[in-house]
This record gives C-alpha cells, structure tokens and sequence, in this order.
C-alpha cells in the first residue's frame, strides 16, 4: 500500500450508526479523535447515519450539540461514500465528486452496538484489507449477542449469572411461575443484542415480567431472563492479543435502581466510578484472573471490557462482555486504563498497534493450497 509523503498512516474513525446507541457513539468519537497522536497519523472520518449511510466529516463542524449529551447529532454532509472491496487501496469514493479517498491504513471503528458491535463492521473491514481495533469477527458477534456469550462461557466451566432464554416466538407462552421457581425473585429482562442497558427492566412480580418482556422484544428477537445478582459492580479493561493485560478494577456506585442507560449518559451525579475498586488483592487478583480467561475463551482481541457481581460471599459472577467499550469522558474503560498508568493518548496509540499486530498475524497465515 502506498504511504504518504509525510511518512504518516491514515487512521479511519467510524462514528454513529443505526443502533439506539448512535449517539453514545458520537461522544466516544470526541475523545478518540482528540486524543490521536497527529505526528503518527491523518485522519478520515466517517460518520454512518441512522440510515446507515457512510459519510465524510469534517473535524471542525461534523458534530449538531456536540456538548450536550441529550441533543448531540451527526451533522449532515454532502459526501457520502462507497465502499470498494479488495483491499490495497482504494476503499472507498466520494459519491460526489467521483474521487477516490486517501487509502485507509488502519480503522478505529466506535459504532455501538447493533450494525456495528455484532461483527458486520469488522467483516466489512476484512474485506476491505484494513486492520482494526477491537476483536475479530467471531469475538465480536459472539459478545454482542449475550446468550451465546453465557454459553460458551458455561462451557469453559466460567461463572455466569443464571438465566433463561425466550425468543419472540415462545413469549406469549412464557411461564412466569416456572421462571422464578428456577430464578427467583426480582428478574432482570434485557435484550440478547443490546448494549447500555437499552431495553432492560428489573421485575418484581407477573404484570412487571410482561411489560418488561414486551419491552425488550422491541429491541430484539431474542431476550434473557436473568437472576437478580445481590452484589458489588466490579468491571475490568483487557487489552491485548495473544497475551492480553487486564486493568486495576473498577467498582460503579448507582443511585438508580440498576445502572441504566439514563443513569450512565444522561443524569448527572447519579452513578459513581471508584477506581481503584476497593478490594482485597487475593479478590481482585482473582477477577482479573477470570477476566483474562473469558476474553480468551469468547476470541476476543485488543480490547474488551470484562464486567462482574461480586457477592457478599465473593461469589465472582461475569456479568457480560462488551467488545467496543464506551470512550465517552465518563466511560469506564479509558478510566481503568489511566488508573493501569496508560493515559488516554498512549491507550488509543496502543490499541492501533495492536489492530496491527493482529492484522499481520492473520496476514502470516497461508490462504491457497
């Protein structure tokens, strides 16, 4: 691939997207770019609207209300793109004008959730031939959907809150009694393929388990009923391939009654991050620990956030994992970071080091006979 004359590589930055969490992925999008180093790499960035449409932005102007949380939109553009597959240049034009854009070296992709977290963005880059930050396509599909998350974990004899699965077809015969003669009482319902706790309800009793099913069948086909775990918020940041490191932890103190998307994005002063978490070492050793182990087991790569309950009997219980973590300015993952001795500058720098160690690695491995 040709480099540029002044010796930098290009770095893609995708924000927005289709998913209900399009506008937590325009406020991750501010920190990234701010903190590129700008002696390593030029900037491309691409906005993808709530149509899906790839757009080209501008730094200075591409944010409507970039500093309030509740009003922030991806401003319009006249330059909508189209993509060309087959890699070593040329990915993508300019609708407009016909141009070819500058070829993208590597792709730091913050498009949330569906459409963007499940691995159809990290396909699409493959196809393209550009590296990226985050974890492959298997890891990232496997993660985004909650239920296969909890089974391969099962599986590798890891600890996971108990559940039951309802898919959109079985709802209406979904047997309230039999669920909290398996569960107990209060449930949590929440989407199988939703991020920041979109779509998920706390249940108390029959009515609140309809209401909370129908909720969370309008975000998608698949739903978990899971036991109401009566502990401690720990999470945990990994980073890395083959030998991945794991942050300090971090402990989340809500004053809602789950931590829920409002009390994350919107609400001020409702949810508070103690970092580090205040543990005895044996304890958090041992979280990282089995932090470390399911990234590994779930194919994860370069980063993925590792989240737990803690009991009153130290129970560890893996809660989920989120494969694209906020970057927001209250996101819990650069925070572990910084509190690890990584700042947020020299985290961004190292997971584009990592997008392209792992893309070398897949490069090394022989593909015709």
């Amino acid at each position: 691939m040709e480099q540029p004359v002044n010796g930098k590589k290009r770095l893609a930055v995708l924000f927005g997207g289709q998913s209900t969490e399009h506008e937590v992925s325009l406020r991750s999008s501010i920190n990234v770019i701010k903190a590129v180093d700008r002696q390593k790499y030029d900037l491309t960035l691409i906005g993808v609207d709530k149509l899906g449409r790839w757009m080209l932005c501008d730094e200075a102007d591409y944010l409507v209300n970039p500093d309030d949380p509740a009003r922030i939109e991806l401003a319009s553009s006249a330059h909508y793109l189209a993509v060309v597959p087959g890699g070593h240049g040329g990915q993508l034009k300019d609708l407009a004008s016909g141009e070819t854009l500058p070829a993208i070296d590597v792709a730091f992709s913050v498009l949330h959730g569906a459409a963007g977290e499940d691995g159809s963005v990290q396909g699409l880059l493959r196809v393209l031939g550009i590296p990226f930050a985050g974890p492959d396509v298997l890891g990232s599909a496997v993660c985004m959907d909650k239920d296969m998350t909890k089974r391969i974990l099962r599986d590798a004899g890891l600890p996971v809150t108990p559940s039951v699965t309802i898919h959109r077809t079985d709802a209406a015969t979904a047997d309230f009694s039999a669920i909290v003669h398996q569960l107990g009482l209060p449930l949590f319902i929440k989407p199988a393929s939703q991020g920041s706790s979109v779509g998920v309800s706390k249940v108390l009793d029959q009515a609140g388990f309809r209401h909370a099913l129908d909720l969370a069948l309008v975000y998608d086909h698949k739903v978990l009923v899971e036991t109401a775990i009566d502990g401690r918020e720990i999470e945990t940041a990994v980073l890395g391939n083959d030998q991945p490191a794991v942050s300090v932890c971090g402990e989340i103190l809500s004053n809602d009654e789950f931590y829920a998307y409002d009390t994350k994005y919107l609400k001020d002063g409702q949810a508070g991050l103690v970092i580090p978490a205040q543990l005895e070492n044996r304890l958090s050793d041992e979280i990282r620990l089995i932090a470390q182990a399911a990234y590994r087991v779930l194919g994860c790569a370069v980063m993925a956030r590792v989240d737990f309950f803690v009991t009153e009997d130290e129970d560890i219980i893996i809660n989920e994992v989120n494969t694209l973590p906020g970057f927001t300015s209250i996101s819990m993952y650069p925070k572990l970071w910084e509190a690890s001795g990584l700042d947020y500058p020299q985290l961004i720098d190292r997971l584009l080091s990592l997008a392209f160690e792992r893309a070398r690695d897949a490069a090394a491995i022989k593909t015709d006979l």
